[in-house]
């Protein structure tokens, strides 16, 4: 699929502000594929449609959690977790994207999984790192990115699961597990 015509697909999805950051998610995708050797097309398709079911109504999407994904544990962590795993079914669905690849870097840009592969890597990250981003802790994981992928990664969850512990919000387990993995990689790696 094309750039424009996935645009196009989109942008009926967003509003102005949730397209203007997907166009800067797209961009920081493609950077980020080209920097550390992902493919740029898949990261530029699963960057535009990451937040395709970002507006969603929320009961659809619960009901399809519960009735077709399986991601039912996402149920238990707020709602804002939902648009990934569903997004991920109807962009399949509605879009006609079949590639799995490009599916898990959608279905696993909020929460990250363990063992994420680069091109999921690379999603999640321009998701958190995009130059609309301005929140504290950014500007640092984003001079991270441009040396170390997870590094850059480690960083940003850890100032995720801090925000949320702050908040006294619950920690999605594969968000905490994909911090732990990267970690004892990490640890193995400097060994």
């Amino acid at each position: 699929m094309e750039r424009e015509a996935a645009l196009n697909k989109v942008k009926p999805h967003l509003t102005e502000h949730r397209y203007q950051h997907t166009l800067g998610v797209v961009e920081t995708a493609i950077s980020l594929a080209k920097r550390y050797g992902a493919d740029q097309y898949k990261a530029e398709l699963a960057a535009i449609f990451h937040d395709y079911a970002k507006f969603r109504d929320k009961q659809e999407m619960r009901d399809l959690v519960q009735s077709t994904l399986k991601e039912k544990d996402v149920l238990g962590y707020g709602d804002e977790l939902l648009h990934a795993p569903c997004g991920a079914y109807y962009v399949k669905e509605e879009v006609g994207i079949k590639d799995e690849e490009v599916l898990n870097a959608i279905r696993y840009h909020t929460t990250g999984k363990p063992d994420m592969t680069l091109l999921e890597k690379v999603v999640f990250l321009a998701d958190y790192i995009e130059p609309g981003r301005q929140f504290k802790g950014v500007s640092e994981v984003r001079e991270l990115s441009e040396k170390d992928l997870d590094e850059a990664i480690i960083k940003s969850l850890e100032n995720t699961i801090t925000f949320l512990m702050k908040r006294r919000q619950p920690v999605y387990p594969d968000t905490l597990n994909t911090y732990n993995q990267l970690i004892k990689t990490k640890r193995s790696l400097d060994k």
